[in-house]
């Protein structure tokens, strides 16, 4: 099966779907992506804050897929924002995976309190870009206000804004913010295992009734009917998983379309509680991780 493309705003394509490890182990890291790779995914995102940025790249490697038909997605960290500081983090980050260039190179946080560093690192990216040495840069967890400010001082569009998205935190704010931008949202914890796996008190999404109904009729999955909604709003999604009928179960959801009253139930799930850090909280002294050299 071929994954749809999305068009980005300076015409380079991405895969609708990737695949994410993020808290995926180093030592998990080369069978998942493997694994998912051999599924059909064609996208993988992972960060230098996640630690297998080698691993990701050993995967690929190993995998026999052709290098220029993966894209590949990575994410600078906090610690190292300020113009030169970034440029020496793209290095780290392709000397990690054996790359000679980036397919996606984004911000992983905006830093508030310090905003004329992320606007520093973002022009970093934007030197990448014209460069060649990446193809398309964004940023992650950038707030509506955020993207104002980055607009009024920098000179690229980010191509994407990963975010947290999923039916019991929908940011419909940010969604909106990124689409009159032209920016593409990619939603980070697609079928909501933040709500599960850091703060249990809403339930887990794969057991609201709403969702299971939804996928009942179709004959899908609880994760396969929320994927289906991402991709019918426009979103790009990155779902995560070490197991491999979960890698394939999470891949096959392009043959079949929830109904206009289906989406809209799903978007009714929305709770407004974020499950990730505050993006105002984000601070070096708070966040801060030491990001190695190899």
């Amino acid at each position: 099966m071929t994954i749809p493309l999305l068009t980005l705003n300076n015409e380079t394509t991405m895969p609708a779907m990737g695949f994410g490890v993020f808290q995926t182990p180093p030592d998990a890291t080369i069978a998942a992506v493997e694994a998912a790779l051999q599924t059909g995914y064609r996208h993988i995102d992972t960060a230098a804050a996640y630690q297998n940025e080698r691993e990701v790249g050993e995967a690929i490697r190993r995998s026999g897929v052709d290098r220029a038909d993966v894209f590949i997605e990575t994410k600078i960290w906090i610690t190292d924002y300020g113009y030169d500081a970034t440029l020496h983090a793209f290095d780290k980050s392709a000397r990690k995976l054996g790359v000679g260039h980036i397919d996606l190179l984004i911000l992983h946080q905006a830093l508030p309190g310090e905003f004329t560093l992320t606007i520093e690192a973002y022009k970093a990216l934007e030197t990448l870009l014209a460069d060649g040495r990446v193809r398309a840069i964004g940023v992650s967890n950038f707030m509506p206000d955020h993207l104002t400010r980055l607009r009024d001082e920098t000179s690229v569009v980010p191509a994407i804004n990963q975010i947290e998205v999923h039916p019991y935190f929908r940011q419909s704010d940010v969604l909106t913010a990124n689409a009159e931008h032209g920016i593409v949202s990619q939603a980070w914890s697609p079928i909501g295992g933040i709500t599960f796996y850091r703060d249990g008190s809403h339930g887990s999404t794969l057991d609201d009734p709403t969702i299971k109904s939804i996928a009942a009729a179709h004959g899908k999955s609880p994760a396969q009917a929320m994927l289906r909604w991402h991709l019918q709003q426009g979103r790009q999604v990155i779902p995560k998983s070490v197991t491999p009928s979960r890698i394939t179960e999470n891949f096959d959801v392009f043959d079949f379309d929830l109904t206009e009253d289906q989406l809209a139930a799903i978007d009714a799930l929305d709770t407004g509680v974020r499950g990730g850090p505050e993006p105002d909280h984000i601070t070096r002294e708070t966040f801060g991780l030491e990001i190695s050299e190899a």
